[in-house]
């Protein structure tokens, strides 16, 4: 293969003019470097490191800015090569962050975390042969182009893992960094309410093909995954600003773990990110011109769209929504832990007692900050997160003629109680629903 390509390269003419296929040929360098190393790979598994994803990335996205500042979008003749540096782009960079997931994992702490080793390591295999399928395309296409293939070549020992014999010395001990209360319990809080955010999306179990095809892109796609992507980024990093600063060896276990949740789910929501974005712009609508279709079929044949969307929705996906259900728990044990407790004594609702609005306004507000909160009725305490148990709080109130309840828990929780009790928990006197304060706005 070596020898034909660099017996190509030396008689293909530049159709595009000489000017273009000599700049093409300096920008296209390290990114043909790339593909030439992973053409000439016998063990692929081992040598496709972090280092080689990295340089790929990089290498491809100046290639693709290189190409579209030429017009290669609309142009019959560049189209394909242009496509397929893309999707060499969003393939090795959805690679790179699963490799990333793979080196982590032990320090993550995971529970449940064997099964997720075994799919993680079948997915960066799919997502390997994708670039291996690729790479001789890449470069007959670069040489039809008139783009000269690099002389020099890249040999295993630029691409190291990561991974050397030892560990640098644990000399700066983050143990008593200001981990203030308030941070944890902010955090806490707001991953459990990422958590209620993502159920729109959320599934427990795999997709077959029909019912992905259904979901893509009407309900699960790249800009609503993007959404999510940033939220728990934005959680990871005011975790390592304002609670932990050192990594994940040593300290607090329980509060690395965490940390641990949120990284795992950062990472697969990236990959999902970008293999979604390959798929919806490069693979499910082709427009209406005719090299579009041609390139996008041709793209098919070298990426298979039904196995790219089982990787992408039944392992990154799943594995997303399997780790943070088991975050939830990890995460809410932490927030009581570190809330600041108080108790309240109110009014019940006047007239109708705690009927369905009241207890579901109650609920909502305890579930939105996520802390531990108890309606206290005489010797009895029933779950305020729970409309049920707020009812049946109601119909022991309204037996035994109680006026004046306790709620014990989350501080926080209970300053909105507090509001929502003094407009009579949102209703008037015939049960009917009035404006409850801007304080309560996130209720409606």
């Amino acid at each position: 293969m070596q020898k034909d390509l660099k017996s190509a390269n030396e008689i293909a003419p530049p159709p595009n003019g000489e000017a273009f296929a000599e700049k093409a040929s300096i920008f296209s360098h390290d990114y043909l470097k790339c593909n030439l190393f992973v053409v000439g790979l016998e063990r692929p598994k081992r040598h496709l490191t972090q280092k080689f994803y990295s340089t790929l990335a990089s290498a491809s996205t100046l290639l693709e800015d290189f190409l579209d500042y030429h017009g290669a979008k609309n142009n019959k003749n560049c189209y394909y090569f242009r496509e397929l540096t893309a999707a060499v782009r969003h393939i090795g960079l959805a690679s790179n962050f699963q490799r990333h997931i793979a080196n982590r994992l032990l320090h993550y702490e995971l529970p449940d975390s064997a099964d997720f080793q075994k799919d993680g390591e079948a997915a960066l295999d799919f997502l390997n042969h994708c670039l291996r399928q690729m790479a001789p395309v890449v470069l007959k296409e670069a040489l039809r182009l008139g783009i000269r293939l690099p002389e020099d070549r890249f040999s295993v020992s630029d691409f190291p893992s990561l991974q050397t014999t030892g560990q640098l010395d644990y000399d700066i001990d983050d143990e008593n960094r200001d981990q203030q209360k308030q941070h944890i319990v902010k955090i806490a809080s707001e991953f459990l309410n990422i958590l209620k955010n993502f159920d729109q999306i959320k599934f427990y179990e795999r997709y077959s093909l029909p019912e992905i095809l259904s979901l893509v892109p009407d309900k699960i796609n790249e800009v609503e995954i993007r959404r999510f992507e940033m939220l728990v980024h934005n959680l990871q990093s005011a975790f390592d600003t304002y609670v932990i600063h050192g990594g994940f060896r040593f300290g607090n276990r329980k509060l690395k773990q965490l940390r641990g949740f949120f990284s795992v789910v950062f990472h697969l929501l990236q990959m999902v990110g970008r293999l979604l974005h390959f798929y919806e712009r490069h693979l499910y609508e082709a427009g209406y011109k005719n090299t579009y279709k041609k390139v996008q079929e041709q793209l098919a044949s070298l990426i298979d769209p039904a196995k790219l969307l089982d990787c992408t929705i039944n392992y990154g996906l799943y594995y997303v929504c399997h780790f943070l259900a088991l975050g939830k728990e990890h995460a809410r044990m932490i927030l009581n832990e570190n809330i600041e407790r108080s108790s309240i004594r109110v009014g019940v609702p006047q007239k109708l007692g705690f009927h369905a609005r009241p207890s579901l306004l109650v609920a909502k507000i305890v579930q939105h900050y996520g802390g531990q909160v108890e309606l206290v009725v005489g010797e009895d305490r029933f779950d305020a997160s729970s409309v049920l148990d707020i009812q049946w709080a109601g119909g022991k109130i309204q037996k035994e003629n109680v006026k004046e309840v306790a709620f014990e828990g989350d501080s926080r929780t209970l300053m909105d109680i507090e509001i929502l009790a003094g407009v009579n928990y949102g209703e008037d006197m015939m049960g009917k629903g009035i404006p409850l304060p801007k304080d309560l706005k996130y209720l409606k």
